[in-house]
């Protein structure tokens, strides 16, 4: 572990001598990526700086104990001084453990994220409009932008489906937790029986992709507009504002119709096409990252059942990591940290199991 940490230490300190080149300056690429990548590793090398530190004052304190001189109130100083700074090491090198983790490369970007309701119809896409609401605050608590992409909207309400963007620092590195099918139990409105009906929604969530990463050929592309339809008003529906681009290479297909103008929507779709493409070339390409996702909690299948939000209980369940809470309000009012935080947890401590074998 060490001399990783040395390795590390080694690498800022020569990613500091470039950022103070001239030519480096005057590359914008080159300053933004040595940039980024000193911030990605400077908490590793502060703690370990601290462990170093800590580790001479532990052994400065062992050769004072040896002293013959020392009176009895002395001896007992150092013994205490001693034992705070072996626990303070402990402490330091539990951090830098999980320091060390592999980090997921997309943690840092936006995210696209598509819910869909699946089994249950109409009350599917209500609950489908409450997991979007829950996103939305959740976004509003961390400071981070809410855009909405695309949306096919019932008649009763919710969505059958609902594309939209969250762009904030390390908006991924929470929000893909959150991928997978959501479980929901409660009466709906509709049911004059008072029985309890269970629906799902998927959830799928997509690091934004930026250009340099995915290359799309213009003449991989076919461009269909059409007119839109539902609500929008009678010059949305009216005009060829709509766009759908087929990337034919892979198949995927995105539409968006949202926008008054073409070019919008045509931006618009075209963000969620980079990210579908990127998620697809990323699962197929990357195979050392994939064998470290199967260690991870919250980056697997997306038809896996994640959670249930059980509404006559009052209860939300996280089925990855068997926790429950009575907290259902709560946590769809967005407050969903105390799940994420603990999903963070024990995907730390299962990588750590992973690295170590």
């Amino acid at each position: 572990m060490l001399e990783k940490l040395q390795t590390v230490e080694d690498r800022y300190e020569q990613l500091n001598a470039w950022l103070s080149d001239p030519e480096v300056i005057s590359d914008t690429n080159k300053l933004r990526e040595y940039s980024k990548e000193q911030s990605n590793i400077e908490e590793t090398v502060q703690a370990y700086r601290e462990y170093k530190t800590t580790s001479s004052e532990l052994s400065d304190a062992k050769v004072m104990l040896n002293e013959e001189d020392l009176d009895a109130d002395m001896l007992e100083m150092v013994k205490m001084e001693i034992e705070e700074l072996q626990e303070r090491k402990v402490e330091i090198e539990e951090r830098l453990k999980i320091l060390l983790i592999p980090k997921d490369p997309n943690d840092d970007k936006n995210v696209i994220i598509e819910i869909r309701g699946a089994a249950g119809g109409d009350e599917a896409a209500l609950f489908a409009g409450d997991l979007f609401k829950m996103y939305s605050r959740f976004a509003e608590q961390n400071r981070w932008k809410t855009e909405i992409i695309e949306t096919h909207a019932t008649d009763i309400g919710g969505f059958k489906e609902i594309i939209f963007s969250i762009n904030g620092d390390g908006a991924y590195s929470k929000m893909k937790y959150e991928n997978g099918a959501h479980r929901v139990q409660r009466i709906p409105s509709t049911e004059s029986g008072g029985r309890i009906h269970t629906s799902t929604a998927t959830v799928a969530v997509l690091p934004e992709a930026e250009e340099v990463e995915v290359e799309i050929h213009d003449k991989d592309l076919r461009v269909d507009t059409f007119a839109s339809s539902g609500p929008g008003g009678q010059s949305v529906n009216t005009t060829m504002s709509a766009v759908r681009i087929t990337h034919e290479p892979t198949g995927i297909v995105v539409s968006c119709q949202d926008e008054k103008s073409q070019i919008k929507n045509r931006d618009k779709a075209m963000k969620v096409l980079r990210a579908r493409v990127y998620d697809k070339f990323q699962k197929e390409a990357q195979d050392e990252y994939a064998e470290n996702r199967k260690a991870a909690v919250g980056t697997g299948d997306r038809s896996e059942r994640i959670r249930t939000y059980n509404f006559p209980q009052s209860r939300v369940t996280d089925h990855r990591i068997g926790l429950t809470l009575q907290k259902l309000e709560q946590i769809l009012q967005g407050n969903l940290n105390e799940i994420i935080d603990q999903l963070i947890v024990e995907e730390q401590a299962k990588m750590m199991e992973h690295t170590s074998e």
